[in-house]
């Protein structure tokens, strides 16, 4: 069956190319795949500005609304622009299509898709954890198909695959200028594209035909020379990049790979490399059109769209000579020793030599848990190749993996194809047990029974995050980061101070053997097997469908709007919690078995903040209520303040707001009675986001005044009615014993944000827009 599915799919394709004088973006798509309209829009840019462009720079100036009138700043201006397409996942889906409901739009405007991925928990194996998922998610998943047949989006259910890894096989190519709402997103960048993780209300925008708004992005370059040896991956580029860059040090930019090396990296070891850049705070990342993605294109029965991309491949798909980075960062891949990153944070890196002495140096727990490979970053056809290549040897020597070794496919393509090939039983022979294909242990949908809650352990995996609590919602529990290969190899010995690289295993017959370098074919030399068809085209006509939210249901929440700015100061305001040290949207708005009420306001807003760090006693989820004095959980707390219709504001440290695109990291804040985040510096996605919801975002001018802020003050913003672009505000700090601080805070708001503020949220705004435009189209009518 699945073979007749594979020879239908690639006959579609072909027929379908043929058929075409234009193809289109996809074979799932009617928009048209059009180099030459993005090479006119580039040109007019081009002319204007006359100088070399980057390959960021061709791919976003080619899809502004207006190239001849937009202002171009690095680090300043904001583009107005016209994505060719919008993805979201299951848990962030849910919001978004509520608040597309509330537009009263009938169809999304451009091509979009929704993807059941992130609702599917890990528990025994992949065919029972589906099963239990179509189960315990049945309401939300029918809300997600109807809701998709309605609006004209397209649905793959629940079993399909990651996300990226959808994208990645079906929808991404050279030049694509994609949003999504998850963070990782940018493993389209893998295939030429430049994709981009946003929220929900950034989704909204686009799919109601309104153009995306993102402030000119700065560009680091990577030159890359030379080639990857012995155990060295494309997943050690981004490592050794986020050792250099730190979380942060991507805040504002594209990376841009370039050099000689990047031919020598396979196409879904791009997308690897791009996809761990939300892990250093990147905007996105890509690599230029290279004869690897025209080999992953003709896979995935794509040769039409890579027959136009090297027609085009100078002018607009890879950068220009000459173009200019705003940093450049030269590493050298033949020299790149594989490393491995952790714990508690992405990019606290170890060259493997280096991994064990570092552990026992700082006390971590040198014995290894769990191993755990694929998900979203590391589930290619390459990827458990190479990874079977080391079981397969590990087995002939009579030994497998010491500890429990889950694997996560990250499509059904994927899934398929391994089995068809022999290399899902090698690593289940290995000891594996082969999940989902979903996102799973990676995003905290674990259920692990292995160890206890607060107990100290290690775990390795193949994933892109590692956050505190972020796998397993242990505290304790210390994730490494790395390559699927070295999971795989330090599964058998399960300790940190295994290398390789360098050290033998003793096989069942008492001899010393040294695992030989990974290995495995880039791409299956049979061809993929699409495996069961698992998509829901829209309908042309989703007018007589019905979608129904049970005013009853804890799962979904019909939104109502947030109240507009009343145009007067903030004075007074409570301090609801001053965070200290690291604070993910992950601490602020947790994942795992929250996952479940993504799409219920009101219940969700109830873990809010739980793994923040309180700086007034050093505790999580315990703060003090300042018109009690009694201490209670934060969403608690919150929750009383706004039932005596007390208004509060956060304060927060450096990175505020880094990790995934949760935009309810901002809803949650703003239904339970925030105004403002005040912090030293945000991360760009979730700073966008509580704009978008209404509330201040601003930073210390500062940062040394984060010291002055006590939990006991009263907090005024004082300003307001002169809001206005690059204008700081003022904020007076009044303390409990009578005297007070006066102090400046910075914003990046423009006139536009602006608006969103004033009227409580840009859905709100959006309204007000459409709501003019329709009564001067009356009036037009009428005249």
């Amino acid at each position: 069956m699945a073979y007749w599915n594979l020879l239908i799919y690639k006959t579609q394709a072909v027929l379908s190319a043929i058929s075409r004088k234009v193809p289109t973006m996809s074979i799932f798509d009617k928009k048209i795949l059009n180099y030459r309209n993005l090479e006119s829009n580039l040109k007019i840019v081009k002319d204007k500005i006359g100088k070399p462009l980057s390959l960021t720079e061709k791919i976003l100036y080619s899809h502004l609304e207006d190239p001849a009138n937009q202002d171009i700043e690095r680090g300043a201006s904001y583009l107005k622009l016209r994505p060719d397409r919008v993805a979201m996942q299951d848990a962030t889906a849910q919001m978004a299509m509520l608040q597309f409901i509330s537009s009263g739009l009938e169809k999304v405007a451009v091509p979009t898709t929704i993807h059941c991925d992130h609702l599917i928990e890990a528990q025994i194996g992949g065919i029972e954890d589906l099963k239990r998922a179509n189960i315990d998610n049945e309401e939300v998943f029918s809300f997600l198909k109807t809701a998709s047949a309605k609006y004209g989006v397209g649905f793959w259910r629940p079993g399909s695959g990651i996300i990226h890894q959808i994208i990645l096989e079906n929808y991404a190519f050279p030049g694509l200028l994609m949003i999504g709402t998850d963070s990782h997103t940018s493993t389209g960048g893998g295939l030429g594209g430049l994709c981009i993780g946003v929220d929900g209300a950034d989704a909204v925008d686009v799919m109601a035909n309104f153009p995306w708004e993102l402030k000119c992005p700065k560009i680091i370059g990577v030159h890359l020379t030379g080639k990857m040896k012995g155990w060295t991956t494309p997943k050690d580029v981004i490592l050794k990049v986020a050792d250099i860059l730190t979380v942060k040090g991507g805040t504002g930019a594209v990376i841009e790979y370039h050099g000689p090396g990047v031919d020598n990296i396979s196409c879904t070891g791009m997308a690897t490399i791009c996809n761990m850049g939300a892990e250093i705070g990147a905007t996105t990342s890509l690599f230029p059109y290279n004869c690897r993605m025209a080999d992953y294109l003709k896979a995935t029965s794509r040769s039409y769209i890579s027959e136009e991309a090297v027609k085009y491949s100078e002018s607009l798909l890879t950068p220009d000579k000459g173009s200019n980075y705003d940093q450049l960062i030269e590493l050298d891949l033949t020299s790149l020793e594989p490393h491995v990153n952790g714990p508690f944070t992405p990019d606290l890196a170890h060259p493997i030599s280096k991994l064990g002495e570092n552990a026992k140096k700082n006390d971590w727990p040198v014995e290894i848990k769990v191993g755990l490979i694929g998900s979203c970053i590391n589930s290619s056809y390459e990827d458990m190749a190479r990874c079977a290549s080391i079981a397969r040897e590990a087995l002939a020597h009579g030994v497998k993996s010491k500890i429990p070794f889950n694997v996560t496919p990250g499509s059904e393509q994927i899934r398929a194809t391994i089995e068809r090939d022999g290399i899902a039983q090698i690593l289940r022979d290995f000891g594996g047990t082969v999940l989902a294909n979903a996102c799973g242990p990676c995003i905290g949908q674990w259920d692990r029974k292995d160890v206890k809650k607060g107990e100290k352990n290690t775990i390795v995996s193949s994933y892109n995050r590692n956050f505190t609590g972020r796998n397993d919602a242990n505290p304790a529990t210390h994730t490494f980061v790395t390559s699927p290969e070295m999971v795989t190899a330090l599964a058998i010995k399960a300790r940190l101070d295994f290398d390789p690289t360098t050290e033998s295993i003793k096989g069942a017959d008492g001899k010393l053997f040294k695992l030989s370098d990974p290995f495995g074919d880039q791409l299956p030399y049979k061809g993929f097997d699409r495996g069961q068809d698992t998509y829901l085209a829209p309908l042309e006509d989703g007018s007589s469908v019905r979608v129904e939210v049970n005013p009853k249901s804890n799962r979904l929440q019909i939104l109502k709007p947030f109240e507009a700015w009343d145009g007067k100061d903030f004075k007074n305001l409570i301090i609801l919690i001053k965070v200290k040290g690291k604070c993910t949207t992950d601490h602020i708005s947790a994942a795992g078995p929250w996952l479940k009420y993504r799409g219920h306001l009101d219940n969700i807003s109830n873990n809010m903040f739980l793994t923040a760090t309180n700086s007034e006693n050093n505790e999580m989820n315990k703060v003090k209520n300042q018109k009690t004095g009694e201490w209670g959980g934060v969403p608690d707390t919150a929750r009383a303040y706004k039932a005596e219709g007390l208004p509060w504001v956060v304060f927060g440290d450096e990175n505020y707001g880094e990790g995934s695109s949760r935009e309810h990291a901002a809803l949650e804040p703003r239904h339970l009675g925030g105004r403002a985040v005040i912090v030293k510096s945000f991360s760009r996605i979730h700073e966008t986001n509580l704009k978008k919801q209404g509330l201040l975002a601003l930073t210390f001018a500062d940062a040394k005044d984060y010291d002055k802020v006590q939990s006991s003050d009263r907090v005024s913003l004082i300003g307001l009615k002169q809001f206005t672009p690059g204008k700081p505000l003022k904020c007076i700090l009044s303390h409990a014993d009578g005297s007070s601080d006066e102090i400046l805070l910075n914003h990046t708001f423009n006139e536009e944000q602006i608006e969103w503020f004033k009227s409580g949220s840009s859905l709100n705004r959006m309204k007000e827009l459409q709501t003019a435009y329709n009564n001067d189209t009356h009036l037009i009518i009428c005249f």
